[in-house]
C-alpha cells in the first residue's frame, strides 16, 4: 500500500507522513510541485531518523505519477465524497491519495481516481490535518487487508 500526496504545502506534514509510512510499511509518493524546499530541515525533523525506512518517490507532476501506477487503484480522500472511508473495501495494493492542504485536488485529478471516500467528522468542522487524515486512513486500510505490522 502507498500514500500519495498531491502538491503538499507543509514540510511538517510531509515529514509526519513519511514517518507514518516507515512505521506502517507503506511507501510515500510526493506529487510536485511541493510548497517548500525539499531540503527544508523541518521535513527531516518531522521524519526524524525514519527516512531510511520508507520508500519515498517524487514525481514531477500528476501525469508523471500516473505513469507509475501500474494498474493499482487510486483512492482519493476528500471532504466532497459521500462514501465513508470505513465502508470502503480496500485492497492491499491501493494508493491512498490526499490533496494539498489549502485546496485539495484539481478537477482533473478527481476525474482520474478510481474511488473517492471521506473520513467521517462532526458537523461544523472543515477538515482534519493532512498527516492525521493519512494516519487514520492507512490504519483502516491496513486493518481491513490484514496488513498491519506486528
Amino acid at each position: 500500500m502507498r500514500i500519495a500526496l498531491f502538491e503538499p504545502e507543509i514540510a511538517g506534514n510531509v515529514g509526519n507522513v513519511m514517518r507514518l509510512g516507515a512505521c506502517m510499511g507503506a511507501g510515500v509518493d510526493l506529487i510536485e510541485p511541493l510548497g517548500f524546499e525539499w531540503d527544508d530541515r523541518r521535513v527531516r525533523r518531522a521524519a526524524m531518523d525514519y527516512i531510511e525506512y520508507v520508500d519515498v518517490v517524487r514525481h514531477a507532476d500528476f501525469d508523471a505519477f500516473l505513469q507509475t501506477r501500474a494498474g493499482r487503484r487510486l483512492v482519493l480522500f476528500t471532504t466532497r465524497a459521500t462514501q465513508s472511508s470505513y465502508e470502503f473495501d480496500y485492497r492491499h495494493d491501493d494508493i491512498l491519495l490526499f490533496g494539498k492542504e489549502s485546496a485539495g485536488v484539481t478537477d482533473a485529478v478527481r476525474a482520474a481516481v478510481d474511488a473517492s471516500v471521506r473520513l467521517p467528522m462532526r458537523a461544523g468542522v472543515r477538515s482534519l490535518n493532512l498527516a492525521t487524515s493519512a494516519g487514520i486512513a492507512l490504519g483502516e486500510a491496513l486493518r481491513q487487508t490484514g496488513s498491519l505490522p506486528d
